[in-house]
């Protein structure tokens, strides 16, 4: 049993049991997530340079841990005094400490992980090292996690000491120790049986990590289930599905819902369409010539690369502008895409973006609370351009809004107001489907592994796709709001 799968067995035995015996059954990694690992990875290894000159006993594949415990050994009695992935067994169960440093008599641990919190899973975590190197002799005089600082503002070179936050949870992994000795005994028991733990599914397949055996688990849940009613709380939707409520359609007439829960369930039972012509005039009637339809991407970076940038902070590279001067006059269509020569994107961003969007009319954007956010951290970064920011947020208003009101709304959307939904609801002839990038996480994904290096695709490729994307999340708009005025 190793740290990972003893993790997985507090989370669920049924997911436990199927990685030991099932292994054909996970999912297969997304690109996000290998992206995840991948970060991870570095984050680790950057940690590294907190406590120089160690010994790194990593083993060269994961399935031969036996060398990397000789090793630890052998580097305890050397007396090398920092060890990096330090390797430890007792009575088949596995763990690899990040960091082993010897502080005069006594050893201290530390655990790094690439959030900017400590979280109750780093405490189990942790719990369970301090009880395997305790009973491998090893009585730690502390434990820490080590997480990113998003307080840290780079500025120069980068400041591993000021980038990185150590803080011991020594005591909490004190409290924890019976129950760890509990669930060891109980996850053995569990994996000595011929039976798949009988665990329903809900809260737990998702929390506090989505379980890469959901495909397998969640296989007779339909695709629009129960789960998707808009805003239901995770543990209500659980609870009804395990009423056999699974369809929309079977939510009993007496439970109680939202005012806009009850419209997408009597639009899912008799196929209606909601349309409030009176709001939808009222937002149309609202929006002043030229109109400007405007959609950011960003990427983030667990490490900042540039000056004036914090841990996973947004930083945005692209935008698509879509620009009508008078009403049916024809749309011009302006775009940037940041350089990945190694440069911060920001200021080629800011510049174009102000000398774009003009001085007057309406800029339409899609979830105004991520653009405006976005345009807010830049003013801060880049005070010189406050003015003109400011100018561009107070310009802004916000296409989601007659969707997310439900003053326009059809079965087709399921509940959600994201663009992804309705567009093919309102607009099928339009779709991402045949596009190389289709979303937005893949794009973001992308630049960073561009700006880094990492990317080993067709560049100039892969950028015209990138362009691609973007500039049909704008043209989406325009035709959503046609359709708006179609309607009305």
């Amino acid at each position: 049993m190793s740290k990972s799968t003893y993790l997985k067995g507090v989370q669920c035995e049924k997911a436990l049991y199927l990685n030991k015996y099932h292994k054909e059954l996970k999912d297969e990694l997304t690109e996000a997530q290998k992206a995840i690992f991948s970060q991870g990875t570095e984050v680790g290894e950057l940690a590294q340079d907190l406590f120089p000159g160690g010994i790194d006993v990593t083993p060269e594949t994961f399935f031969d841990y036996s060398r990397s415990i000789e090793q630890t050994r052998d580097a305890i009695k050397e007396g090398k005094r920092v060890i990096y992935e330090a390797a430890f067994q007792h009575e088949g169960v596995l763990c690899a400490v990040d960091i082993l440093v010897r502080n005069e008599d006594s050893w201290e641990a530390y655990e790094v992980k690439s959030s900017t919190l400590v979280k109750d899973t780093h405490i189990e975590d942790a719990s369970l090292q301090y009880y395997v190197l305790g009973q491998c002799g090893i009585q730690l005089k502390d434990i820490s996690i080590v997480v990113l600082n998003n307080k840290y503002i780079r500025e120069g070179a980068l400041d591993i000491h000021r980038l990185f936050k150590i803080q011991s949870v020594i005591d909490k992994v004190h409290v924890l120790q019976s129950d760890v000795k509990k669930n060891i005994d109980q996850f053995k028991q569990v994996l000595s049986s011929s039976q798949v733990p009988n665990e329903l599914i809900g809260v737990k397949c998702t929390e506090p990590y989505t379980c890469n055996f959901q495909g397998h688990c969640w296989k007779n849940v339909p695709e629009y289930s129960v789960f998707n009613l808009s805003r239901i709380k995770k543990k209500e939707a659980e609870a009804l599905y395990h009423r056999g409520v699974s369809l929309i359609t079977d939510i009993p007439y007496d439970h109680k819902l939202t005012r806009s829960q009850i419209h997408q369930v009597q639009c899912e039972r008799d196929g209606s369409v909601i349309i409030n012509k009176r709001e939808l005039r009222e937002f149309t009637g609202s929006l002043q010539y030229p109109l400007y339809f405007l959609d950011f991407e960003t990427t983030q970076m667990a490490v900042p690369a540039f000056d004036q940038q914090k841990p996973y902070q947004q930083i945005p590279f692209q935008y698509s502008l879509h620009l009508q001067d008078k009403p049916e006059k024809k749309y011009l269509h302006l775009e940037v895409l940041a350089d990945t020569n190694g440069g911060d994107p920001r200021m080629k961003f800011i510049k174009n973006l102000i000398w774009d969007c003009g001085s007057e009319g309406t800029i339409l954007v899609y979830n105004k609370s991520f653009e405006k956010r976005i345009l807010n951290e830049l003013i801060k970064d880049f005070p010189a351009y406050e003015d003109q920011l400011q100018s561009i947020i107070e310009r802004m208003v916000d296409l989601m809004e007659p969707f997310q009101k439900k003053y326009y709304y059809t079965p087709q959307m399921q509940g959600s107001y994201s663009i992804k939904k309705v567009l093919p609801a309102l607009c099928p002839e339009l779709s991402y489907d045949e596009l190389e990038i289709q979303e937005g996480g893949s794009a973001s994904r992308i630049f960073a592994q561009m700006l880094s290096k990492e990317f080993d695709g067709d560049v100039l490729q892969t950028r015209t796709a990138l362009c691609e994307y973007c500039k049909l999340d704008t043209w989406a708009m325009v035709k959503i709001l046609d359709k708006i005025h179609d309607v009305i």
